[in-house]
Formats: C-alpha cells, sequence, structure tokens
C-alpha cells in the first residue's frame, strides 16, 4: 500500500511538474550553458519539496485563504516573466547567447540564485500545483499512506530536476551553432511573453 501511494504520488506530481513551464526554460538554459547547474537544481528541487510537504501537512487551505497574496504574486510574476522575456529576445536578436557567449560574460551564482528563486516563488501557480492540489490529492490517503504519496510526489520533482538540468549537455552538440541558441532564446522570449499575457488575462482560482 505504500508503495502504491508513493507512486500514485510521483505519477500526481510528474505529470505537473513536467509540463513546459518558466522554470523548466530556465533550468533547460542553465544546463545547456553548464553554469551553475548544482544549485539550480536544487533550489527547484528543495523548494518543491518544501512547499508539496507544506501542502500535504494542510497549509495549501491558507493559499486559498489568501486570495490578495496570490494576486499580488499574480501580477509580480508577470512583470518578472515579460522583463526576462525582454532579454531573451535581445540575446535572440544580437546573437549573444551562444556557448562562447556564455563562456565570455560569466553569471554570477548569485545572479543564477535571484533568478531561480523568483522564477520559483513568483508563479502564484507553483502554490496551486503544490501546496492546494497535490495537498488536496493526499487527503485520499490517511496516516502513513498520505507522507508516502508525500515522498512519491517530491522523488518526482528531484528526479525531473537533476535530469533536466544535467541531462542538458547531451543537447551540447546542437547548441554549439550559435543559431541554435537564437532560437532557443527567441522561443524562450515568446513563451515568457505568453505566461505573462496569461498571468494578465487569466484570474487564478
Amino acid at each position: 500500500m505504500l508503495s502504491a501511494a508513493a507512486f500514485a504520488g510521483f505519477l500526481a506530481s510528474a505529470g505537473l511538474i513536467i509540463a513546459i513551464g518558466a522554470q523548466n526554460a530556465f533550468v533547460l538554459r542553465q544546463g545547456l550553458a553548464r553554469r551553475h547547474v548544482g544549485p539550480v537544481v536544487a533550489i527547484c528541487a528543495f523548494s518543491d519539496i518544501a512547499l508539496i510537504l507544506a501542502g500535504v501537512a494542510g497549509i495549501g487551505a491558507l493559499v486559498q485563504a489568501w486570495p490578495t497574496l496570490l494576486q499580488v504574486l499574480r501580477f509580480g510574476g508577470a512583470a518578472f516573466l515579460g522583463v526576462y522575456g525582454f532579454l531573451a529576445a535581445r540575446r535572440a536578436w544580437q546573437g549573444s547567447g551562444g556557448l562562447a557567449a556564455c563562456n565570455a560574460q560569466q553569471q554570477t551564482l548569485r545572479t543564477a540564485v535571484l533568478t531561480c528563486l523568483a522564477f520559483t516563488f513568483l508563479n502564484p501557480h507553483v502554490y496551486l500545483d503544490t501546496m492546494v492540489l497535490l495537498g488536496s490529492l493526499s487527503t485520499r490517503y490517511d496516516g502513513d499512506l498520505r507522507w508516502a504519496f508525500a515522498i512519491g510526489a517530491c522523488l518526482a520533482s528531484v528526479v525531473w530536476f537533476a535530469s533536466l538540468g544535467f541531462g542538458a549537455r547531451l543537447l551540447q552538440p546542437v547548441f554549439r551553432n550559435p543559431r541554435a541558441w537564437r532560437v532557443l532564446d527567441g522561443g524562450i522570449a515568446l513563451f515568457m511573453w505568453a505566461l505573462c499575457l496569461m498571468l494578465l488575462l487569466q484570474p487564478l482560482g
């Protein structure tokens, strides 16, 4: 029973995490550039773990009770995504996103950490997915089974972000071509702006 609950948690969490998102796009780009991949993966995974455990413990109900906070995060996240999209578009236009440029203009660990934290905690959907949705799903189980569900959900996060961040190097032969970086950054820019508009136009529920 414990393994079944853990597997259910793994599948539920994976279904939410693997969906294309701004955080995933950032982790992928860090992995391709081999910039501070370990800290970025750790921040994403441990943040998810903390939020999932909080949701299973019942704190997700507080998120639903604070609609004002979600609205602040909604517009703050939209502003952040809009700016990051502009930066990605500028890299695509200037062709400054390739591996050579990455090595010439080293990103500091502090910048990587702060950007990763922003992608994680300025996204209001992360609270709805981890604390509210996974927290609600965990209530189908009692006692130890609920925490087995939580462990499975946390494991999915660790596996996904580690695979995305450290596995991105397998794509490096493709991204030795500067045009591939321009396409990637152009796609990231459009994706960030689409998410920005979605946050602005669609109320959180």
